[in-house]
């Protein structure tokens, strides 16, 4: 039996993991704190209010709410009716 492998197997077997971007929680989906809205790469979509950009692109709630996508801008309108916000923003 062979104690080395063949010539064409060592160019086999690397193929790449899947980034599984994309988005995770769409307009009018109730978001906790800290739960990822978009995965991304660069900033196609930017952060608006409550919402945090992490260093790798992604976008975080940064308060439990409702998330809005308004003008390529994703926002998050705060569940609790205590919280300032801005006066554009519904309290869907």
């Amino acid at each position: 039996m062979a104690h080395k492998k063949g010539q064409g197997s060592t160019k086999n077997g690397r193929d790449s993991n899947p980034q599984y971007l994309g988005i995770k929680l769409y307009g009018g989906e109730f978001a906790k704190a800290g739960s990822m809205i978009v995965k991304q790469r660069g900033t196609p979509i930017r952060p608006g209010f409550m919402v945090l950009r992490a260093t790798d692109d992604s976008l975080h709630a940064l308060c439990d709410g409702t998330v809005i996508f308004k003008n390529g801008k994703v926002h998050v309108s705060p569940a609790d009716p205590a919280t300032p916000r801005p006066a554009w923003l519904k309290v869907g």
